[in-house]
């Protein structure tokens, strides 16, 4: 088989082993998991961490699963947190559950012929217990000073905000999983993020002391920019893999707007692209900074695995817009995502629909004064819907207003101005 750990490492995926044996392992077919909590009904981009190595997994030969954390997600994972999430119900995290099985299907192959990807839920197994015989089926298997001694719990127990108990047993919530895996499909191994060590440890401790068995663990670097900012939903830039939480438009629009400085080591984390197509547009890229071409390769291969070969055309339609190329086949709704931050007036449509484009660029604000505006249109300089408006005649009709609700209008270049119609 394929070395997947030398795969991972060469993408920069690999930021621990739990023993060094794993590569060993790996020369025959294993059993990987890897955990996801349902605190929203859609995954993020930080999480496609975890699925590109899942995917790298599978298509090394491996069988994958991946777990939706129904009971943990509960409870919620301290690791990485300065203080405690938000318990949530369990209708929630039901609903939560279903959106993020809708995301893994784009990346993981469920129709696998020999080694098909599995979606389980660990409320099927960890809801049943009653809390006397995880206690003594389970708790006691855990050693006190071995828990304090993890470094997520005692960057937390020295913090203003302290931990909760029901934080703190969360550890041996998430090590009973990967007994569980271990006993029910052979599971070995555990993929997550590095702030999961010490639960992924736990896990690895809890099955040698059960089954006198060994399993591994590999973490990923947590992905951040080269400013240090971290793709997270608690960090207030999440760019989530759902359409109706982010566009198409805006998911491509993150990817393409990827510094120089972290394009290449994106498209070896996001993408499937070959190391050596990557070494090519690093070396464009150092070359040719002004043409994006890593950057528009990035955005490319992620929009399209995530929305579709659709999703990537309506991004890249929408982009074009901004350097004036046609509207045509883009809604309002599109369009406002697109010209979310340009200026905007709102307007009835008794002053839009029939009005001379010269009197609605300086009602608009657009030009400041109407002799502007006549001189804006006699210049060639002045669009409507990226249309170039030549005759000072013009008036606007119901045609022109997109969806009946949306105008746009443009001086020069790159000088957009928005009349959204009531």
């Amino acid at each position: 088989m394929v070395n997947v750990v030398e795969i991972l490492r060469g993408r920069g995926l690999v930021e621990a082993v739990t023993a060094p044996e794993l590569e060993g392992v790996l020369t025959k077919p294993a059993t990987v998991y890897a955990g996801f909590d349902p605190t929203s009904a859609s995954l993020q981009a930080g999480n496609l961490v975890a699925v590109m190595a899942q995917a790298h997994f599978q298509r090394a030969g491996h069988s994958v699963i991946a777990l939706i954390g129904g009971a943990t997600g509960m409870i919620g994972d301290p690791s990485g947190k300065d203080q405690e999430r938000q318990l949530l119900s369990v209708e929630t995290v039901r609903r939560n559950a279903d959106g993020i099985r809708e995301n893994l299907s784009r990346f993981l192959d469920f129709s696998h012929p020999s080694a098909p990807a599995r979606i389980v839920n660990n409320y099927d197994w960890l809801g049943g217990f009653s809390y006397l015989e995880f206690l003594r089926d389970v708790g006691k298997h855990f050693r006190m000073g071995t828990m304090l001694g993890r470094e997520s719990v005692r960057a937390r127990l020295n913090s203003a905000a302290g931990m909760s108990y029901t934080e703190f047993s969360y550890q041996m919530l998430q090590a009973y999983d990967f007994l569980h895996l271990y006993d029910t499909a052979g599971c070995t191994v555990q993929v997550g993020g590095s702030d999961q060590w010490g639960n992924i440890t736990a896990g690895i401790d809890l099955i040698r002391r059960q089954r006198g068995a060994e399993a591994y663990g590999l973490t990923t670097p947590l992905i951040c920019d080269s400013n240090g900012q971290k793709f997270g939903k608690s960090e207030g830039n999440a760019v989530y893999l759902n359409a109706d939480r982010t566009s198409p438009y805006a998911f491509y629009q993150f990817f393409f707007r990827s510094a120089d400085t972290d394009v290449i080591r994106y498209l070896k984390t996001f993408t499937f692209a070959p190391l050596e197509e990557i070494a090519g547009l690093e070396a464009q890229t150092a070359a040719e900074p002004e043409k994006r071409a890593a950057q528009r390769r990035l955005a490319v291969d992620v929009t399209r695995g995530v929305h579709g070969e659709a999703g990537l055309q309506s991004a890249e339609r929408a982009s074009a817009v901004l350097f004036g190329e046609s509207m045509d086949g883009l809604n309002a709704d599109e369009l406002l995502d697109v010209f979310r931050d340009v200026p905007s007036i709102v307007l009835p449509r008794a002053q839009v629909a029939g009005a001379a484009v010269v009197a609605l660029a300086e009602l608009a604000g657009l030009c400041a004064t109407r002799g502007a505006a006549r001189r804006l249109i006699e210049s060639g300089g002045f669009y409507v819907n990226n249309r170039r408006v030549a005759d000072l005649a013009v008036t606007v009709g119901d045609g022109d207003l997109v969806n009946g609700r949306l105008l746009v209008l443009r001086s020069g270049k790159k000088n957009f101005y928005l009349v959204k119609v009531e």
